[in-house]
Formats: structure tokens, sequence, C-alpha cells
């Protein structure tokens, strides 16, 4: 039988499964999902809505499928142009940290390595051992380090306008797609109810599908999306009600 402290040594293929284990984190996926679920979201809410207001106005079927369209193709590139120059913003501040942090490593690499070390020291190690974490660090990559440490700035979760602008647009367009296909296949008549009630089931389960994804409680995650979804719907139903009735 193997000593106990020789487990890996008697068990190569444990070792190398441990070599080779690679973790999955959630946080890897915040970049696409905020901006995906944002997009489908407001695909679905903003799009039914429109129908919905234009529909309880009493207007035609062609002026439903065309407010419709109007404001998938609006709704899309507001989108995509809203999430590039949000993110797009945060991408130069992070880049503007990065610069003025080279430039004092640079110019004070002993304060910089203190301040490293200081960071450590308040996470939990003693200060000798973080003095040497902060050394060993800072001769591999010195502003690796001291972005993901001091900055609080990796590739995990650094900013990437483009990624998030084709994520946010494309989720908005199939989003929209959902109520406005119900123009073409429900009658006139029962389009208030119909897009409303379906469009509802579209935002549950796109609750869902975004809850499983991150990792969060789902029936939280279809409560607030189906409660926030349904007053507006029934506001711009009001609204258009209010103004076909005065037309």
């Amino acid at each position: 039988m193997p000593k106990q402290g020789n487990i890996s040594e008697a068990l190569p293929g444990a070792r190398l499964r441990l070599m080779h284990h690679t973790e999955q984190h959630r946080t890897q996926r915040i970049g696409w999902l905020r901006a995906a679920v944002l997009g489908a979201n407001d695909g679905i809410v903003s799009t039914a809505s429109l129908i919905v207001g234009v529909a309880a106005a009493e207007a035609s079927r062609s002026s439903v499928l065309v407010a419709g369209v109007a404001g998938l193709v609006a709704g899309a590139m507001s989108m995509a142009a809203g999430e590039y120059v949000s993110v797009s913003s945060q991408s130069d501040t992070e880049r503007a940290d990065l610069d003025r942090e080279r430039g004092e490593l640079a110019s004070n690499s002993k304060c910089e390595h203190a301040e490293l070390a200081a960071i450590y020291v308040a996470r939990g190690l003693d200060t000798k051992l973080a003095n040497e974490v902060a050394t060993q660090l800072m001769a591999k990559d010195s502003l690796g380090a001291h972005a993901r440490d001091e900055l609080g700035i990796s590739d995990t979760l650094s900013a990437r306008p483009v990624q998030a602008a084709f994520a946010s647009a494309g989720a908005f367009t199939v989003g929209a797609a959902m109520p406005l296909l119900l123009v073409v296949v429900v009658p006139a008549s029962a389009l208030v109810w119909t897009v409303s009630g379906c469009s509802l089931v579209f935002l549950a389960v796109l609750g869902s599908l975004a809850a499983r994804a991150g990792g969060s409680p789902v029936w939280q995650s279809v409560a607030r999306v189906t409660f926030w979804g349904a007053l507006a719907m029934a506001m711009t139903a009001g609204v258009g009600a209010l103004f076909g009735a005065t037309v």
C-alpha cells in the first residue's frame, strides 16, 4: 500500500488529471451575456409594446407591421451604437489607466512594488511573503500584476466594444422578430392580447435562459423581466387606446 504522502506518485493518472484540470467560471460570460440579455429583452419589450400600442389604436395590420419592422431596425441599430459607444468609453478609460500605470512603473518602481505588496498584505499575507510575491509577479509581468490587482483589469473582464455591439444588436433582432411574426399570423382583432401574452412567455423563457447561463435564481429572473415587460406593454396599450379613441 503506498504511503499517504506519495499518493500522487502512486497514481500518475490522478496527477495528470490535476495538471489538466480547467475550471470554467461564469464571469467569463459577463461581457457578451449582459449585452445579449439586454438586447433580447429590449427587442421583445420595445417591439411588442410598439405593436400593442399601434394595434390598440385600431390601426390596420399593414400599419402595425410597418411600425414593428421600423422598430426592429431602429432598435437594433440603436442597441449596437449604444453598446459600442458605452463599452468603447470603458475601454478608453482602461487604456488610459494602463498608460498611467506604465509610466509610474517606469519612473518609480519601488513605490509601485510597495503599493502592490500592501494590497497583498490587506488580503491576508504577511509582509515578508507579500513582498516576495510582489517581487516575483513584477519580475514576470509588472504591468499585468498591477492591472489585475490594483486596477481590477483582466483579460476576462476587459471591455470589448465590437463584441458587445454585435451581441446586443443580434439579440435585439431575434427578440424583436418573435412578436413581429405574430402580426403576420394572428388576426388583427386578437393582436393586442395575443402579442402581449406570447411576449410575456418569450420574456419568461429569456429570463430562465439568462439565469441558467449566469448561475442566478431562475424564478427571480423570470419575475423581474415579465413584470417590467407587462408594465411596458400595458402603458403603451393605454396610450394607443387613448389616442385611437380621440383621433
